[in-house]
């Protein structure tokens, strides 16, 4: 009984000794300040608007992977619940697999995530089909560029050309 008792003496000293030790190590350098919390954006309710480029779609072995880059095209509103469900059809038109995303957490204004989809393959399938939804509302689609911007929509410098000088008439010759 007693060689018990100096055992757990002896283990509430180590434990001692170390936690002790542990805080007289010497201070390393001050950590940046944690960023401040994010402002609140309010959820957009009803329709709201989403950016997509084009799927990248791959076979990886027993799966197709297809990447899509989507962006809140909102100034003011985050998506709440943002939902990409992807269906694969036979030649038939009958649904025969699929894969969901669903971000867990507010996209932001301007905000562009990537979008994975892993899609075990099936010989039948044909085709494929993209829906997207969010907690409080539909959601309107637009195609855009790799860079975030609307596929349709012309570029900054695109939207003003620059003004090209006439060639100057040559003077009617004097006979």
């Amino acid at each position: 009984m007693l060689k018990y008792r100096w055992l757990t003496y002896a283990g509430a000293i180590l434990l001692v000794a170390s936690t002790a030790g542990a805080g007289q190590a010497p201070a390393a350098a001050p950590a940046a300040a944690p960023a401040a919390p994010g402002k609140f954006t309010p959820p957009v309710r009803g329709e709201a608007e989403v950016g997509f480029t084009k799927p990248n779609t791959k076979r990886n072995g027993t799966e197709v992977t297809t990447t899509i880059k989507i962006k809140n095209m909102s100034a003011k509103f985050a998506i709440v619940g943002l939902k990409v469900d992807e269906f694969w059809y036979d030649k038939g038109g009958n649904p025969v697999t699929g894969d969901t995303y669903r971000h867990k957490r507010p996209l932001q204004p301007q905000e562009m995530i990537d979008v994975v989809l892993h899609t075990p393959v099936n010989p039948k399938m044909d085709r494929n089909q993209y829906k997207f939804e969010h907690a409080n509302g539909t959601v309107k689609t637009v195609a855009m560029t790799d860079k975030g911007e609307a596929a349709g929509a012309p570029a900054a410098a695109k939207a003003a050309p620059a003004a090209k000088a006439a060639p100057a008439k040559a003077a009617p010759k004097k006979k």
